[in-house]
């Protein structure tokens, strides 16, 4: 589980400029790849996003002005290296809400590069099984569920904290197992309002099977 140094809090009115560099799409995709995988030159990151070494050394270049990324150590000297400073980047999606039009569309923005990575995680996982990367026992437990039950808010905000003290306990558990693999783990709580007769039809209602994680 992520520790307290590695998880990085930011707050809307004190760190409002360096929420703001956060919402340009490839600068959030340039610090999940190197969260991900680890430290990256601007060309390395360049050839995995189809975008120039000019223009991600520049946005690596605003993410280390706020502190989101930091010079790694060089392999030699012809190109410096980066790497993530944090973790995980983490703030009160209330007191983001309630802020500037700015922060609610970092906000957006930064649950859409998150189900951008479950489709691209997705695709990935399916080679890894396909071609034997990934060992056939991967192919019970894996899955995604869309369910959807009635909740107070009082009882979401419980299965958050749940959850999150059950995943902690678990990464635990396995961290000295070398059969523990990376887990992309997305997570999802999108209370939606009531429809009322005679609504259209919702184009986001649940998928005709529930793909679960049963073996």
């Amino acid at each position: 589980m992520v520790s307290e140094e590695q998880r990085r809090v930011l707050d809307p009115e004190q760190d409002a400029a360096a929420l703001k560099a956060l919402t340009h799409p490839l600068r959030i995709r340039l610090l999940g790849l190197l969260r991900q995988d680890g430290p990256a030159t601007a060309s390395e990151l360049g050839a995995r996003t189809g975008e120039s070494s000019a223009s991600t050394s520049y946005h690596l270049r605003v993410l280390a002005k706020y502190a989101f990324v930091a010079e790694a150590e060089h392999r030699d000297g012809r190109e410096r290296r980066w790497q993530a400073v944090h973790s995980v980047t983490a703030w009160s999606n209330r007191s983001m809400a309630e802020s500037s039009p700015d922060t609610r569309a970092l906000l957006s923005l930064s649950r859409r590069a998150q189900i951008e990575h479950l489709e691209a995680s997705l695709v990935g996982h399916e080679a890894d099984i396909a071609d034997g990367r990934l060992p056939r026992e991967w192919a019970g437990p894996s899955g995604i569920s869309d369910l959807m039950p009635r909740l107070t808010p009082e009882s979401l905000t419980e299965l958050w904290e749940v959850f999150s003290r059950k995943l902690e306990e678990l990464t635990a558990r396995d961290a000295g197992d070398p059969r523990a693999a990376q887990v992309v783990l997305l997570t999802a709580g999108l209370p939606r309002a009531p429809r009322g007769p005679g609504a259209e039809p919702d184009p986001s209602g649940p998928t005709a099977t529930d793909a679960g994680v049963a073996p």
